[in-house]
């Protein structure tokens, strides 16, 4: 992703899947691990992109990165869990970076 390369993020896996799981875009940040969640709405009708992550969803997406840092090796490495949410507006797209929303939403 463009955004994430332009703001100095290193990309090391696209769609990870595991039976727990997907994970959008791991990615690292300066000395973090972030496992990033990729939410798109064609509009605000019903909400932003990132609402659409509830408690389950994000428990799910804590399971399936723990997964990632045990077969890499990571289990010491600092992580987080950021959300990007995407309103494609036909002139210029609406992208908001939220970082470590495990923080926000209550984990």
């Amino acid at each position: 992703m463009d955004y994430l390369a332009k703001k100095g993020y290193r990309i090391l896996q696209r769609n990870y899947l595991k039976r727990s799981g997907e994970i959008d875009i791991i990615a690292v940040d300066f000395d973090e691990i972030c496992f990033i969640e990729v939410k798109t709405r064609s509009s605000e009708a019903y909400g932003y992109p990132e609402e659409a992550i509830d408690d389950n969803k994000l428990r799910k997406i804590v399971e399936t990165a723990e997964q990632w840092l045990e077969e890499n090796d990571s289990t010491e490495k600092n992580w987080r869990i950021d959300a990007i949410s995407v309103i494609p507006y036909p002139k210029k797209p609406s992208i908001t970076h939220l970082k470590n929303i495990s923080l926000e939403f209550g984990e």
